[in-house]
């Protein structure tokens, strides 16, 4: 068995990809409430044309294999772990060749409890490899908390600890920041939620993770803006990434 087989049936075995926990009802409904532009499911992603609900329930079973069959209203549904995989891949080469470029890369992440670790390793692998992980000045106040960076990757921080958002404020406030500074374009950001469809709706090149319950990078991919959305569970326990993150490494050539 390859790596990517391997991989693959690791995925699975601890949910990641397979049967996963996120209920059939919610991916529903949030393809729904994406088009509505609902605030914590439009993502930042800017439409270029207008997206019918049959349109996104069919965008999401092609690219992460969500279940085809439109009378499954609840229960489980699913992600495939050979899309998963496929679309790992596509991320880990083109990370690979913004590294070994010296590009400016910036990373962040809506989900700390899940994506942060595999975000530090990434960004951690990027500098050994001669990227520059751009750092921004922490403290950007937004609502009630602020905007902190930890082991190179921003997160949103509220009443001492780090908050799921989904809000691409964040990622606006940072871009804002930037450029009050004069630094550099980024040219490369590797994020999750609404870091990653805003960056991708402003042009930046952008690689993100999602989920099958957040249709908004999808159909940012498919209209273009996000270069890779790869799909996955974005929230099962850090320590179940760390074969993804050792493939993503050793596919981009940075382990």
């Amino acid at each position: 068995m390859n790596a990517a087989a391997e991989l693959a049936s690791y995925l699975d075995s601890v949910g990641i990809t397979g049967k996963v926990a996120t209920p059939r009802q919610d991916n529903l409904r949030h393809m729904q409430l994406f088009l509505d532009g609902n605030e914590h499911l439009e993502f930042g992603v800017r439409l270029t044309r207008e997206w019918t609900y049959d349109e996104v329930f069919d965008l999401m079973h092609e690219r992460v294999g969500t279940s085809a069959d439109r009378t499954l209203l609840e229960g489980q549904d699913t992600i495939s772990a050979d899309k998963c995989v496929a679309a790992l891949d596509r991320f880990a080469d083109r990370l690979g060749e913004a590294v070994r470029a010296g590009h400016r890369i910036l990373f962040a992440t809506g989900h700390p409890a899940g994506l942060l670790p595999v975000h530090a390793a990434l960004a951690a692998a990027a500098a050994r490899g001669g990227a520059t992980v751009v750092s921004i000045p922490e403290g950007q106040p937004f609502r009630d908390g602020d905007i902190r960076q930890l082991f190179g990757v921003l997160v949103w921080h509220q009443y001492g600890g780090l908050v799921h958002t989904h809000y691409p404020e964040p990622m606006r406030l940072s871009l804002e920041l930037l450029a009050s500074q004069g630094a550099l374009p980024l040219q490369l950001v590797v994020a999750d939620h609404g870091w990653a469809g805003h960056s991708a709706s402003e042009g930046i090149p952008t690689l993100g993770f999602a989920d099958c319950n957040d249709p908004g990078l999808f159909v940012s991919e498919a209209q273009g803006q996000l270069e890779v959305a790869v799909p996955l569970d974005d929230n099962v326990c850090p320590g179940l990434y760390e074969p993804m993150t050792r493939y993503i490494l050793d596919r981009a050539g940075l382990a």
